[in-house]
């Protein structure tokens, strides 16, 4: 696929549905953007976060110059009900109405708290999302998935409110921390475990580590966000049961999410999180005795060629850990929901775990 020019990924979903573009140098089509709201009189505002606005001033400077804007502090911990009545407050002294439009420029923690803002200032107001590290740019961005954390896990208040257009612009990754990139990585990685074992492959065989010069990534957001809008197509709100659906997305997500919680939000970036979810995933996989023909040392090499973790910073309690996975958002009718896999590239959805089970794999990547 030759993808030197902007590409566009459409996501399907009758009178919501929307479009993905993704290049370089996208900012004029942002501002057309804007233009075309306020020609048709809306008004239009934005929110972004301080460490986009300070590592990256010239991003959309012009586009901030000119219009109401707030900007939020950095990090995980501003995904909370605080900084949401924040946003709200702002709306409401700009006096944002049902034909207004919200712009959320940053990563996944202002987007998802954005976007959760959006659908619930006056009940709905439209979304345009401007993702600008890379986990948002292949993740938290599409879909329409929005939310903040609560002390007990992470994403436990949200809402399904699509955007009506993505803009990803990859010329904001250049000034990505090393660490940011690779947080977004360890996403990449799951989309490969879940049902692309050719992209996962793409992934381990190549002789150097994908950055944000790399010219196949474009390429590589391109067919992530393909991947995401095909699951959401298929189950926007995660309401298919069985083995399949939305739930698929969440491979790694359950130790992920347990691990931000318990250590304190902020202490692991997302990817990071995940990256640990996604060995425990494999383990537990293993531990049923799937993924026999899969090596955990490949898996493992590809992770750390990125210098993710694959084993806790410092060990967790298990009890705690055990805890806030029982608050985790998959859980049904009592259950933990694990997504394992047939093999890599063959995720599927598992009810009947064992605890044993589950704490074993906690205790090998280093929980106490």
């Amino acid at each position: 696929m030759n993808l030197s020019k902007s590409s566009q990924v459409e996501v399907g979903l009758r009178e919501r549905s929307y479009s993905i573009k993704i290049g370089r140098g996208l900012e004029p089509h942002i501002h057309d953007q804007k233009l075309d709201l306020l020609n048709r009189g809306e008004k239009v505002v934005a929110i972004s976060d301080q460490g986009l606005r300070s590592s990256n001033p010239s991003f959309l400077n012009e586009f901030f110059q000119s219009t109401d804007h707030l900007i939020l502090p950095s990090g995980e911990k501003t995904k909370s009900s605080d900084h949401l009545i924040q946003i709200w407050d702002f709306l409401a002294n700009q006096r944002v109405d049902r034909s207004s439009a919200i712009f959320a420029v940053g990563g996944g923690v202002t987007g998802d708290l954005v976007g959760f803002a959006a659908a619930t200032f006056l009940r709905g107001v439209s979304l345009y999302q401007i993702p600008t590290t890379l986990l948002s740019m292949v993740d938290s961005s599409v879909g329409g998935k929005t939310g903040i954390n609560l002390t007990a896990g992470k994403n436990l208040v949200g809402s399904f409110h699509q955007p009506e257009k993505v803009f990803i612009d990859m010329d904001v990754l250049s000034t990505l921390s090393k660490r940011e990139f690779s947080a977004g990585m360890a996403e990449v990685v799951k989309y490969g475990m879940i049902g692309n074992s050719v992209l996962f492959q793409n992934i381990t065989d190549r002789s150097t580590p994908f950055d944000a010069s790399t010219p196949e990534l474009q390429e590589l957001i391109h067919t992530c966000c393909s991947e995401k809008a095909k699951v959401v197509e298929e189950d926007e709100r995660e309401t298919v049961s069985g083995r399949g659906g939305r739930a698929l997305l969440n491979l790694g997500h359950t130790f992920a999410h347990a691990i931000e919680a318990v250590a304190g939000y902020g202490d692991y970036l997302h990817g990071e999180a995940v990256s640990i979810g996604l060995i425990c995933a494999f383990k537990l996989s293993r531990a049923l005795g799937l993924c026999k023909e899969d090596k955990e040392e490949e898996l493992v090499a590809t992770l750390t060629s990125y210098d993710l973790p694959v084993r806790l910073k410092r060990p967790l309690p298990v009890f705690s850990l055990i805890e806030s996975m029982q608050s985790d958002k998959k859980v049904f009718q009592g259950k933990l929901r694990f997504v394992l896999m047939e093999a890599i590239g063959q995720a599927f959805v598992q009810e009947e775990v064992q605890l044993s089970q589950v704490e074993e794999v906690w205790a090998s990547v280093g929980a106490s």
